[in-house]
């Protein structure tokens, strides 16, 4: 991966979009439905493209919305439909967009009583506690959100009664319906201008139940500082009436909502982008934290810094990202094995058979945290989709994805919300350092005091279309290599071991080290995902055996 030479730098003007031109071309541009590039498509989190590459214009959030109006008659669901967004450009053209479809079929609606910006995990919360209710009429949901992309970006999410992403059953026939209809020219798509919707405070409903899932008592009582940076998305409100229900040492350390994210720094290739755990991305916050010494290893650290625990949000508020004064940044797979580690000890309310759930290319400390604490491993495909059902059952009490996302139960075991929750994951950093006196870096410290240090990194490999196509449906009986970078492979998969999905790839595992390849969903190239407990260079032969292990068992 090549660095830009301006990563973790201001953003300047010439880096920022044209916004009213984005605007334009969300209603001006129609796509081409025999473009397959400019075709519906959901991935991992819902249809994502930019109205300036004719793949997120109004037809495509019209078609879409109608479809989904259509799977919810053939499902069943009749109650209300809570519809979000966030702070990107195009969703608030296109909330409207799916708001008049939606109210020209009949859908009850339900908005923001403030009219303001809605964070992916407080639809997922307002659709659980609908559907508790048993009212007989099945809640659901759309956030309008492509998450921590890019400004000139839009996204379009779909989460149906369990309140979790929607499975590919669900996408599968959205996406085709949808498809169906751009094909027809929108006929078939019914739309009003006119309509009123219903109301939900959904900030109200999520902020007054916090303390059901976190301790916010033993966080305001050890007054912990915290800061608390939105990235110019849906959290930002969220985070003062936080602060003021709970009586938090909390800052709002940059309250701004730009559409253009000018505030930001640029990200690893240059380009604006909210990811939280992005050490570019996140560059203003972590100077801040910032106190003479980059290579802190001790609590005293945090003496001079600002804050104790800072953290940031995505544009949606599902992911989230941890800086400690004596450590900087954590990696998303450090913090995921502090936070199962600390949870499971410290809610004793939760089901004492309830497992962790990771994905395949999230780090193998989660592994020996969850072996030490004597609980189940599920180990699923990428994507949050598949921890939905245990979420909501009881059978995970937790599930953690590589990318910083994550959520868990409430204290007494129930289901808080079934898709990522940036907001109470960044909150138990706070919690860990209230309960223990110790700060998340320091408890990941000890964990490598006790299991290995660990080395993860993934790359990219260029290959064909053809290849990754074949790499998607690989036989792991094609895999005939017996070592990887000296050690005794002891597993090639190609499902996942939790739940027996295919994992879109191929995993092979030794006793100190993995990999896992996976074919990108928009580029000609797979990913690699690796990592070792012998050190950097022995992580170094692995990624290098990896692409002979993928090429062999592709036959090229």
């Amino acid at each position: 991966m090549s660095v830009h030479e301006r990563a973790g730098t201001p953003a300047r003007p010439e880096d920022l979009i044209d916004v009213p031109a984005l605007l334009a071309a969300y209603a001006d541009t129609h796509p081409d439905p025999k473009v397959d590039v400019q075709r519906v498509a959901f991935g991992t989190s819902g249809h994502r493209g930019s109205a300036l590459k004719a793949t997120f214009n109004d037809d495509h959030i019209a078609a879409t919305s109608q479809a989904i109006v259509e799977y919810r008659a053939a499902q069943g669901i009749d109650g209300p439909l809570f519809l979000g967004r966030d702070s990107h450009a195009l969703s608030e053209p296109a909330q409207r967009t799916a708001a008049e479809v939606f109210a020209a079929n009949g859908v009850e609606l339900l908005v923001d009583s403030r009219d303001g910006l809605t964070p992916t995990p407080a639809i997922s919360h307002a659709i659980l506690a609908a559907n508790a209710r048993g009212t007989g009429h099945l809640a659901d949901g759309v956030v309008v959100t492509p998450s921590h992309n890019p400004p000139a970006d839009g996204g379009f999410k779909y989460n149906p009664p369990d309140g979790g992403p929607a499975g590919t059953d669900a996408t599968t026939w959205i996406a085709d319906r949808a498809n169906e209809l751009l094909e027809a020219g929108l006929s078939g798509v019914r739309r009003t201008a006119s309509f009123e919707a219903g109301r939900y405070d959904f900030l109200g409903e999520y902020v007054a139940q916090l303390d059901q899932v976190l301790d916010m008592d033993a966080i305001r009582d050890a007054g912990v500082r915290i800061g608390a940076d939105p990235l110019g998305g849906a959290s930002v409100e969220y985070w003062g009436a936080i602060a003021e229900r709970y009586g938090l040492d909390l800052t709002v350390v940059n309250p701004a909502v730009d559409p253009a994210f000018g505030f930001m720094t640029l990200d690893w290739d240059g380009k604006i982008r909210m990811d939280c755990s992005s050490p570019y991305a996140m560059a203003s916050l972590r100077e801040r934290m910032d106190v003479g010494s980059a290579d802190a290893r001790s609590a005293d650290a945090t003496r001079g810094a600002p804050f104790t625990i800072a953290t940031g949000n995505d544009a949606d508020a599902d992911r989230h990202g941890i800086v400690t004064a004596d450590g900087g940044l954590m990696n998303p797979n450090h913090y995921l094995a502090v936070a199962i580690g600390y949870l499971y000890a410290h809610r004793p309310g939760w089901p004492s058979g309830a497992g962790i759930g990771k994905t395949a290319v999230s780090s193998s400390m989660i592994d020996r945290v969850a072996a030490d604490l004597g609980r189940t491993l599920v180990e699923v495909p990428v994507g949050f989709k598949w921890f939905v059902p245990g979420l909501r059952s009881g059978e995970l009490a937790f599930g953690g994805e590589e990318s910083a996302g994550a959520s868990f139960l409430r204290r007494d075991g129930s289901p808080w919300s079934t898709d990522k929750d940036g907001l109470i994951l960044a909150l138990l950093a706070s919690e860990i350092t209230a309960v223990t006196g110790r700060t998340p870096t320091e408890h990941y410290r000890e964990l490598t005091a006790r299991f290995g240090e660990p080395a993860y990194a993934r790359t990219d490999v260029a290959c064909t279309r053809e290849e990754k196509a074949a790499l998607s449906k690989l036989d792991a009986d094609a895999v005939t290599a017996t070592e990887l970078a000296g050690d005794a492979i002891t597993a090639r998969l190609t499902r996942a071991p939790g739940n027996d999905a295919p994992i879109g790839g191929l995993k092979v595992t030794t006793d100190s080290g993995w990999f896992a390849a996976r074919p990108s969903g928009t580029e000609d190239v797979y990913k690699v995902y690796a990592e070792s407990f012998r050190g950097p260079d022995h992580l170094e032969l692995i990624q290098s055996e990896a692409r002979e292990v993928v090429s062999a068992a592709l036959g090229s």
